[in-house]
């Protein structure tokens, strides 16, 4: 029990030499480690999920979760350890502030993966429909890129067609007009042969023949643009059959459908924002428990300390200050001393000189006089 305690103090960042003066904070601070450890905990099985999803290996996805996992688990216990009461609520909270808004952005990128396995049969069934309206896209992209020259070819065989029956109509009604004129149940209203019977019927041969030349000429033609029609017909086919249908469900796929479903389903929209407050809470547990206690005696000791050390610092670097102001002051004033002695003895120097010049000019003036 103690080893487990220990560990979950090791967790918790305290510092155990300062802690063996304050035996009443061991509980506290071995909860506050329990949090840290059970958050990267969590982590690991939200990233090995999230990353399974993604390679499809159990291997790839535990030696990665489990990196990812002690990333977590050593940022929380940074940002644990880091926190100190200073006795002043205003100062503990502005210490605290951009720890939170870490701890809350790593709640959000842990709970997100876990929200998708708890949701997992019905993201399950809403990416089927998503596959299939992917698939749908798919297909109607495919034949959107042949629908056009489809759609031409075959309203150019339909509107030979349409000339065809327009003419073959014409051609009838001509026939029938000059049988009519020659039994005497139209036209006249005389039964005979005669010259109104004559031109009719020439009227209706011509009828036919044009009738016959245009689908001599335009017939085939009519049958090749339903080929070509046919043709590109079954290049779509052939297209759309060698789509990829590969699974989808990715990771990014899952938050869609899991998005997809908040929307539809205002059950689930809670559902998935409480899921989301509890890992907030849970990380931000230890910062809050150490935001709103009273300062301990593990505080105490461990600002003495810190003070202490603070002081002792202060002082050797201010006697180390005041070590190197002497010297400095020394060394100048011996430097300024010398270069006045050396001075003082230079011009000692050139006055001799000048001394003796001056005696040797007088000696040779007394000789030549």
């Amino acid at each position: 029990m103690k080893n487990i305690q220990d560990f979950f103090l090791f967790c918790s960042g305290v510092e155990h030499s300062v802690l063996e003066q304050c035996p009443t904070d061991r509980n506290k601070y071995t909860g506050i480690g329990a949090t840290v450890f059970f958050t990267g905990v969590l982590a690991f099985f939200s990233s090995s999920y999230a990353l399974f999803t993604v390679f499809d290996s159990y291997g790839m996805a535990i030696a990665f979760g489990l990196v990812w996992g002690l990333m977590i688990f050593n940022l929380d216990r940074y940002i644990v350890m880091s926190m100190k009461s200073n006795g002043q609520w205003w100062r503990d909270f502005l210490v605290a502030f951009p720890r939170m808004l870490m701890a809350v952005l790593l709640a959000l990128v842990i709970s997100k993966p876990l929200e998708l396995k708890i949701f997992e049969k019905e993201i399950q069934a809403e990416m089927l429909q998503m596959e299939q309206e992917v698939f749908k896209l798919q297909e109607d992209r495919g034949k959107d890129r042949y629908h056009a020259q489809i759609e031409s070819f075959r309203a150019q065989a339909m509107q030979i067609k349409m000339d065809i029956t327009a003419k073959t109509a014409y051609r009838d009604s001509l026939a029938k007009a000059a049988v009519q004129e020659a039994d005497g149940t139209g036209g006249s209203r005389k039964k005979n042969l005669g010259p109104i019977y004559r031109a009719k019927k020439d009227a209706a041969d011509q009828a036919q023949a044009e009738l016959m030349a245009y689908v001599n000429e335009n017939q085939p033609l009519a049958r090749e643009k339903e080929l070509a029609a046919q043709q590109l017909e079954t290049a779509a086919q052939k297209d759309i059959a060698q789509l990829d249908r590969g699974k989808y469900n990715g990771f990014a796929a899952r938050i869609d459908a899991l998005s997809r479903l908040s929307g539809k389903s205002l059950a689930i929209w809670w559902a998935s924002l409480f899921i989301t407050l509890l890992f907030i809470a849970v990380e931000t547990a230890p910062i809050l428990v150490k935001l709103i206690s009273y300062r301990s005696p593990y505080d105490y000791v461990l600002h003495q300390q810190e003070h202490e050390y603070e002081m002792a610092n202060l002082e050797k670097t201010t006697l180390l200050g005041n070590q190197v102001k002497n010297k400095v002051k020394v060394d100048t004033e011996v430097g300024l001393h010398e270069a006045n002695a050396s001075i003082q003895k230079e011009k000692a120097i050139i006055d001799q000189k000048l001394k003796e010049t001056l005696e040797g000019l007088k000696n040779r003036g007394v000789g030549w006089g």
